[in-house]
């Protein structure tokens, strides 16, 4: 099999294992977001640094956090990426996995602004338009419903701001996300002691939600690593185009699964989404394929 075709399957995956999880986090409805995302801090530590250690990695760790900077990058990352999760969490047990999806639709979009804004990258107008029709749709769902769509501003703002620290790190993806819920797992503890000692904790509590708390860990790090695996063998145009399964799965749960309300106003909002989408996704290609043409004539 082809290398290219292994990296598609593995992107395919990772988007699918990320669209569906919400329905993972359905059946912990009954426990608080942030005693999940504590577990999920701590089992994903304990998963990372176990495929670190078998790929005889760890010691990259203390590459990760040697410089001020570094630890200061990395502390900004755990806290957009903890942001994220909590958020993605709270949104399912809130019956508001919809407006979830959208933040990952908008995703690219607030990504590709951030990329203007922070790094001075120039915006075709194709780009430009797709991004104003976002802001659009975002405008049309607050005046629609009364309330601007948070979750789905939050999810992609704070997974946006996520990719562009990361940009800027010069360790691989495993090894600075190991350094990132390393630095949160005191927190998290200092929540699951709260918890055992207070309220009462879910984790020993029966069987079933042990189990599926422990899951945690190896739901958050093996897409991860099947992404990273995926982009270094497929173009990131590639990776951007199948990268909208995540979303629009999630959609699908939402609508058919959990059946929320799909709206007029949401109906608006997610049409003018896509349109955006497949204006981007066009532009990207284009310049892809432009770029490839560039190389091979030099």
């Amino acid at each position: 099999m082809r290398e290219q075709t292994k990296g598609v399957i593995a992107m395919v995956a990772t988007c699918t294992v990320w669209g569906l999880s919400g329905i993972y986090y359905k059946l912990l409805e009954h426990i608080q977001p942030i005693e999940i995302l504590a577990h999920r801090t701590l089992w994903s530590c304990a998963f990372f640094a176990f495929v670190l250690l078998l790929q005889g990695r760890i010691s990259f760790l203390g590459q990760a956090v040697a410089g001020r900077s570094s630890v200061f990058s990395i502390a900004l990352a755990a806290l957009m990426i903890s942001t994220n999760w909590f958020v993605f969490i709270t949104s399912i047990q809130l019956g508001r996995a919809m407006e979830a999806s959208l933040g990952y639709y908008i995703f690219p979009l607030v990504a590709v602004l951030l990329g203007a804004l922070a790094f001075r990258e120039r915006l075709g107008r194709a780009q430009l338009f797709a991004v104003a029709l976002a802001l659009c749709a975002v405008v049309t769902l607050t005046l629609g419903l009364g309330v601007p769509p948070w979750i789905s501003l939050v999810l992609a703002t704070s997974f946006g701001l996520y990719g562009l620290v990361k940009k800027g790190l010069s360790v691989g993806p495993v090894v600075s996300v190991t350094a990132e819920v390393l630095l949160l797992s005191p927190i998290a503890l200092t929540v699951l002691w709260y918890f055992h000692t207070g309220p009462g904790g879910a984790f020993g509590a029966n069987w079933r939600d042990s189990l599926l708390l422990a899951f945690s860990g190896i739901l958050t790090g093996t897409p991860l690593i099947m992404f990273s695996y995926a982009t270094k063998r497929i173009t990131l145009a590639t990776v951007g185009l199948v990268q909208y399964l995540n979303p629009s799965l999630q959609f699908l749960v939402a609508t058919l699964l959990f059946q929320e309300v799909f709206s007029l106003w949401h109906a608006i909002a997610f049409a003018m989404i896509w349109t955006a989408l497949a204006i981007y996704t066009t532009a990207s290609l284009r310049q892809d394929r432009a770029a490839r043409r560039a190389v091979l004539k030099s």
